[in-house]
């Protein structure tokens, strides 16, 4: 299979933004699952529609409020111009804030319900032998919830090479910024070469089924992802 330069580019920027939600989404996912897992709080049921919204929303209407939200005359846009500051439409920096946020649901959900199965026993027990807040999260937490963490990670990584509409939205189709291979496929069905478009989709194609195969593996005993 002959890839050229411009595949590999995207490929490798793919990768990039794929780890980085990947890695960001962990950080932010795993404190929100636990509370929504453990909490008895009245917004619960709202922050959960909130998490959920990504799946339901086209990923064009998401894109267009964070488009307006991240350009030049939007609140943060603007807001980093005025202080002498480049805007973070048509950027990687644009398109990493719209894939965590499109890809919110599939980190927390699966967290948020491995934690709901593990219950508050297994927590109760290593506090009152005295285990600390972050020995009672490595030592027993972790051990026991880390198949909700792999399919966490996985469908973050799976979900975030596969968007098109935020991406398209927020960052356009900037070869080297933003061209990204769900966009590179775009430009090539777009133009006709359907021999390259072929190609690139074979690849993603055969990694979904390999991402769907380590998810079900991992997925023996909790259901999934839930709008």
């Amino acid at each position: 299979m002959s890839l050229s330069t411009e595949d590999w580019t995207a490929i490798w920027l793919t990768i990039r933004l794929c780890s980085y939600t990947t890695l960001t989404l962990m950080v932010i996912a795993t404190p929100l699952a636990w509370w929504l897992a453990s909490g008895r709080s009245t917004f619960r049921n709202a922050v959960q529609a909130v998490v959920a919204l990504p799946l339901v929303l086209p990923p064009t209407v998401l894109g267009f409020y964070l488009l307006i939200a991240l350009g030049p005359r939007g609140f943060i846009g603007g807001t980093l111009e005025d202080m002498g500051l480049h805007h973070l439409a048509f950027t990687f920096e644009g398109i990493l804030i719209g894939s965590i946020l499109y890809s919110l649901p599939f980190a927390v959900q699966p967290l948020e319900q491995a934690f709901s199965n593990l219950g508050r026993r297994p927590i109760e027990v290593a506090a009152s032998l005295g285990a600390g807040a972050i020995d009672r999260f490595i030592s027993v937490i972790l051990p026991m919830t880390k198949s909700g963490f792999i399919v966490a990670m996985t469908l973050t990584f799976a979900h975030t090479m596969g968007e098109f509409g935020v991406i398209l939205m927020v960052g356009g189709n900037i070869p080297g910024v933003t061209h990204v291979l769900s966009t590179t496929i775009y430009g090539y069905t777009e133009g006709m070469q359907y021999a390259a478009a072929g190609r690139l989709s074979l690849m993603l194609l055969i990694f979904a089924f390999i991402v769907l195969f380590v998810v079900h593996w991992f997925n023996r005993g909790f259901g999934m992802i839930k709008p």
